[in-house]
This record gives structure tokens, sequence and C-alpha cells, in this order.
């Protein structure tokens, strides 16, 4: 067995077993003591490709779970809004607002609790928290509660947030380099769709007074139609234990991808950590900012009723991340990711000329261009991810082996994932606000999308400078 060695960080470095050094051990029946997706033979038996499968398949589940709950209030707010209940459109934009930053928040120790409890356990625990801001969003609807709870309800909403950065950073790790970009992409995928989710099963379950199993009417619109906040929540119930029992069952624990949190913290020093941050606030960012943001804007801007058309931005936005992540994977994720930048540039130009023009199919339409764009760049900078730290790993390598260095590159993108995850989450804070300071100060959102469209300008400017012009380490690493 290779003796422990120091990696650049000053961390000991114990390198998983090599390939074929015996069969995969079990410890408690959901452990997994060996596992190896860079081995082809290792990976092309059954417990490779096939395990990591069902992984995939319930961290999917689970995590679109969690994007449902976190998004609750993108929902909640536009009915509360239609039916005149008492908030201003303020108080309404900080609900929104304080879910994304409590859901941004919490992805950063949620990424590190696979590596202290395991991947399968952690996705039962944090499934299970998310019964909290369900049962607490039904008690603020049919109790009659004050602003504040409604303010802790959303706080709580952010348990869902940081399901992603715990399930990228397990996922991250079951995968083998050539397959990852694809393979984050659609457990991100699945993940992000859960917003779109929300958004059109929500307003369905709001008017329907057989689903309203606890309290009454929470209010009427104007047109007298009832109106039933407490839905929103109590439909995740069913699901919510579906997936704990799915985690519990279907899931592994990976022995390999135990490390210590202080070397996974060693990340946070790293330059190229900052940098991928600053780009995924503009791409995951942008995804989940407006999502929560679409749908008061459409009513604001246009008939109230039109918030119901806000989920086809969110789902059209999941459906091309993987997209995003297999062109990365084959033409590279800084080429994929520059062009995506200027699209969303150019798409939010556009739709401030149909803003300004009062054009709702237009709105509409250019929306959801730039948030199939958006989407595409989610795929393509968590493509760039490992084939960064893996050109880390190999610069620094020193007198490692290529197992310590590989395991070293793997323990460095996960910890990574969720730190990135969790900056980017917080455009779940400026977007929401930053709409909502556009509104008090000319009342309406023109000025708000100038300003994201300026920004994606220096994302453009930054990905050229750092990846893609000659003779940087990351170019020549082909990020």
């Amino acid at each position: 067995m290779t003796d422990t060695q120091l990696d650049r960080d000053g961390v000991a470095v114990t390198p998983a077993p090599p390939a074929g050094s015996g069969p995969v051990a079990r410890v408690g029946g959901r452990w997994i003591d060996h596992y190896d997706p860079e081995d082809p033979a290792f990976w092309a038996s059954p417990q490779g490709r096939p395990v990591a499968r069902r992984n995939l398949v319930w961290s999917v589940f689970a995590e679109n779970i969690g994007f449902s709950v976190w998004q609750l209030f993108s929902v909640s707010t536009a009915v509360l809004a239609s039916i005149g209940y008492g908030f201003s459109s303020n108080q309404l934009f900080w609900l929104v607002a304080t879910a994304g930053l409590v859901g941004a928040i919490m992805r950063v120790p949620y990424t590190f609790m696979p590596a202290l409890f395991g991947g399968r356990n952690w996705t039962v625990v944090s499934a299970a928290l998310l019964l909290v801001p369900v049962a607490l969003l039904v008690v603020a609807a049919t109790t009659g509660q004050p602003y504040w709870f409604w303010v802790l309800t959303a706080i709580t909403c952010g348990f869902g947030g940081g399901n992603f950065a715990s399930s990228m950073a397990n996922i991250s790790f079951f995968y083998p380099d050539k397959e990852k970009g694809f393979a984050l992409g659609l457990n991100a995928a699945g993940g992000n769709i859960g917003v779109a989710i929300i958004q059109l099963v929500g307003p369905l379950a709001a008017g329907a007074g057989a689903l309203a199993l606890v309290g009454g009417v929470t209010g009427t619109t104007e047109d007298g139609a009832e109106r039933y906040v407490q839905n929103v929540a109590l439909i995740w119930v069913p699901f919510i234990l579906l997936a704990m029992a799915g985690a519990w069952f279907g899931m592994h624990n990976l022995s390999g991808a135990r490390a210590n949190v202080g070397a996974q913290a060693t990340i946070a020093r790293r330059k190229q950590t900052w940098i991928m941050s600053f780009l995924y606030i503009g791409a995951f960012g942008s995804f989940i900012g407006f999502s929560g943001a679409f749908p008061l804007v459409l009513a604001n801007e246009f008939a109230a009723n039109t918030y119901q058309y806000a989920f086809l931005g969110p789902l059209v936005g999941s459906l091309t991340r993987p997209l995003g992540g297999l062109l990365a994977d084959r033409v590279g994720g800084a080429r994929v990711t520059v062009v995506t930048f200027i699209g969303q540039a150019l798409a939010i130009g556009v739709s401030i000329a149909f803003v300004n023009a009062g054009s709702f199919a237009g709105f509409l339409l250019s929306f959801l261009v730039l948030f199939g764009i958006v989407g595409m760049t989610n795929g393509s900078t968590y493509r760039m991810i490992p084939i960064i730290y893996r050109a880390e790993a190999a610069a620094g390598a020193r007198d490692e082996t290529p197992a310590q260095t590989m395991y070293r590159a793997r323990r460095d993108t996960a910890a990574a994932v969720g730190l990135i995850s969790a900056v980017g989450a917080l455009g779940a804070v400026f977007i929401p606000r930053i709409i909502s300071e556009s509104y008090s100060a000319t009342g309406g959102v023109g000025t708000a999308l100038g300003a994201f469209c300026a920004f994606y300008v220096a994302c453009v400017a930054v990905t050229w400078f750092v990846y893609l012009r000659r003779g940087t380490l990351m170019q020549q690493a082909g990020v």
C-alpha cells in the first residue's frame, strides 16, 4: 500500500486502493469501501456504472423536491399578491430573497456533509428537514400569522437550497472524469426542474379546494376565485417521504469519499474557486434568481394572472443544462461558457425592448430564450470545475503517485462544487432585491435588466482572460 504523503496544502493524502485490488467490500450494508470509476474494468462491472446510476436517480429525486421546497415562496408570494393578502410588493420580494439567501448559505455546510456522514445518510436527513418549511407554511397560511412568522418560514425553506451542494458533491465521486460533465449536468437539471414543477403545480394546487386538507380559504382574487396557499406546501409531503425511503433503500455511502473537512476547506484559499464563483453567479445565480422573481415580475408588468406562465422559464433552463455539459465535454467548458454569456447579454437586451413596448408575448419569449441559454451556461461552467482542479493537482503533484494526484483532484472538485454553488446561489438574493429596488426607483424592471446585461458582459471578459487567453495554465489544460 502506498504511504500517506502531504499534498500542496499540507494535508495527508491517502488514495483509494488501486484498481483490481480486490472485491468490493461493504460496511453496514450500505457502505462501499472500494469504488474506482476511473478503472474501465471496474466501471463496466455491476459494481460500477449500475451503482452510479441508481445513486444518481435517487439523488435527482431528492434534490428535485429540495428545489421545489426552496422555491415555495416564488409561487406563494404571487398567490398572496393576487388575493391582496396585505403584504407590500417589497415585503413579498423580501420573502423570496430571504429563502434564496438562506439556501445559498446552507450550501456551505451541506457541501461537507457527505464527507462526514456519507452521501446516502445525508440525503435521508436533508430530505427529512424539508418537512419543517412545509409544516410552517401550512401554519402561516391557515392561522393568519404575522409577517415575522412568514419570514421564519422563508428561512427554513433554505434547507431545500442546501440540498444541491451535498447532492453534487456526492455524485461527483460516483462518475469518471470523462462522464462527469453529463452526469453532474443531469443531476443538476433534475434538481433545477423542481423550480418549474413548483411553479406549474403550485398555482393549480392553490386553486384546488379539494386538496385543502388543513385549514380553509386563505383569500379570494378580484374575480372571486378562492385560493388555498397552504396547498402549495401540502402537496410535497408524500414526495418528501418517498425521497427519504428511496435514499435509505436505494443509495450508498462511499468510504473513499469521506474526507477531513479541514482538507476540503482549503479550497477556499484557491484563486480559481473565487473566479468560478463569480462566473457561477452569472450562470446558476441567474437561473435561480430569475426563477424566484419571474412570477412577480410578470404579475407586476402585465396581467396579474400571467404569473401562471412563469414555470416555463425554469423548465427550459433545466432541460438545456445537460446540453451545456455535453457540449462542454466535447469542445471545452470555457469555449461554451464564453459563447453562452454573450447569448445571455443579447437575450436580456432584447427583453428590455419588449418590456418597454409592453409586449407580454415578446417579453416571455425573450426570457425563455434567456433561461435556455442560462441552463447551458450552468452545464458548461460545472464541466470546467473538475478540469480546473485536475490541472492544479497535476501542477502541484511533487512526488505524488498518479493515484494520489487523482484522489486530491476529486477531493478538491467535490469541495469546490459545493462552495462555488453556494456563492452562485446568491443570485437568488441579488436578483429579486435589484429588481425590487428598480421598481422602487423607476416604477419598472428595465433598470435592473440593464444592470444584469452589463454583468454578463463582465463574465464574458473574465472567462476569456482567465480560461481562453493563450499561454495560461488553464488554456493549456483545455478548460
